[in-house]
């Protein structure tokens, strides 16, 4: 059988010009290769950050104020546990913090022994002041049974004193 020099003519095929795609399916195909971009992204942003040992950071401990004698009162609440409650944490602002005790051998209070001392005798006003205090520290830490000891639970007094504040905040919310 004799080989052909030459290769059969292939049969010319009509190729269709490729239809133009409408929006929606140019957005939808960027769309699927961005996701596929950044999930590569994600997973080599883990891979090359796997040894860097990380803690959450809450930036309520990170921002402060200087704690000086010279802060002044903010403007007080109207109602009268939130009022309670703001003065406390003006005398832990100014007076000091501490835990384990009422009052330090420096003068410093914990949360209940400032609320006490703020109330003035109104045992009443104390007890509505530490019940909403109590409200606002659940909010937050799930597995505290009193105030006492969510105060010594902290060796640093930027917590306790934050959640002070946002109890005078919640019981002006309430109208209290």
């Amino acid at each position: 059988m004799p080989h052909p020099t030459h290769a059969p003519p292939i049969p010319a095929r009509t190729i269709a010009p490729p239809a133009e795609l409408s929006l929606e399916a140019r957005m939808a195909a960027t769309e699927a290769a961005m996701t596929i971009r950044l999930e590569e992204a994600a997973v080599a942003y883990e891979v090359n950050t796997a040894h860097i040992p990380t803690e959450p950071v809450d930036l309520g401990d990170i921002v402060t104020l200087p704690l000086t004698p010279t802060l002044q009162p903010p403007t007080p609440y109207p109602t009268p546990v939130a009022a309670l409650l703001q003065r406390a944490h003006h005398r832990l602002l100014t007076g000091g913090w501490c835990s384990g005790a009422l009052v330090d051998a420096e003068g410093a209070r914990c949360l209940y022994g400032a609320i006490h001392a703020e109330a003035r005798g109104d045992r009443s006003l104390e007890a509505r002041g530490l019940e909403v205090l109590m409200d606002a520290i659940r909010r937050q830490f799930n597995d505290v049974d009193s105030v006492p000891s969510f105060n010594d639970g902290f060796t640093s007094g930027r917590i306790p004193m934050r959640m002070l504040d946002q109890a005078a905040g919640l019981a002006d919310a309430r109208g209290l």
